[in-house]
């Protein structure tokens, strides 16, 4: 059952690289970096979970099946996400707050190693207190996305504004996933089986990474279509 659940998202993602490829031929109006870094998104994670599929990616530390494959995957692919949201949020503007990028990302990055460190960790308090601090970093990009980043976003037109904010919402509630699936997982307080497990991560990743990315530029596309796409910003 886990090995399905494996392909049916490699084929998801397979799905999602070419549905944006195709945006990207016909890109109306909306800058090709934008595109890039969508298509990036799924492409990376379906050659990770394509090795997972295959048999690789596993070890047994920590007392339990661990998939080190998805920390792989989302050390840059969840960066990536990070990177899209803050191209929304400063599509109009002359300037892309490069601070503001590098701290979004370098936080994912602690919140991601926090994870495959407590994932593997053989004792209680070192998995708990790497979880702790992944949970911190977590609630350190919430608060970075909705103060710096959504204040930045405010100076742009009120449509772009609104495609922020309902980017930056879905992405919030999504990535809540994360941290629960983990906590009631085989590697957590163990509520959940491994397959479950799988099929969780699995549902919530393609609707963060493809999902997630259609809504956005499509979002874009949608205003570029009704003419309210700045011209500085379809370069």
């Amino acid at each position: 059952m886990t090995g399905w659940w494996l392909w049916l998202y490699v084929t998801a993602m397979a799905a999602g690289v070419l549905f944006l490829v195709r945006w990207a031929a016909d890109p109306r109006g909306v800058p090709r970096v934008e595109y890039a870094v969508a298509i990036a998104i799924p492409l990376w994670s379906g050659l990770w979970y394509t090795f997972t599929a295959l048999g690789g990616g596993r070890t047994d530390g920590g007392g339990h099946p661990t998939y080190w494959t998805r920390y792989a995957d989302w050390v840059v692919s969840a960066s990536l996400l990070l990177v899209a949201l803050a191209l929304t949020a400063t599509h109009a503007l002359p300037r892309r707050h490069p601070p503001l990028v590098v701290a979004l990302v370098g936080t994912n990055v602690v919140m991601i190693l926090s994870g495959l460190v407590a994932d593997l960790a053989d004792d209680d308090v070192t998995r708990w207190l790497c979880y702790t601090l992944g949970t911190v970093a977590l609630l350190v990009i919430y608060a970075l996305v909705w103060g710096p980043l959504h204040a930045v976003a405010r100076r742009q037109p009120a449509g772009l504004h609104h495609a922020y904010r309902e980017a930056a919402l879905l992405l919030s509630v999504l990535w809540i996933g994360y941290p629960v699936i983990w906590f009631v997982s085989p590697t957590g307080i163990g509520l959940l089986g491994a397959p479950t497990d799988t099929a969780l991560f699995v549902l919530l990743s393609i609707a963060s990474k493809v999902g997630w990315g259609i809504l956005d530029l499509g979002r874009l596309r949608q205003l570029s279509a009704r003419g309210e796409l700045p011209i500085a910003a379809s370069r």
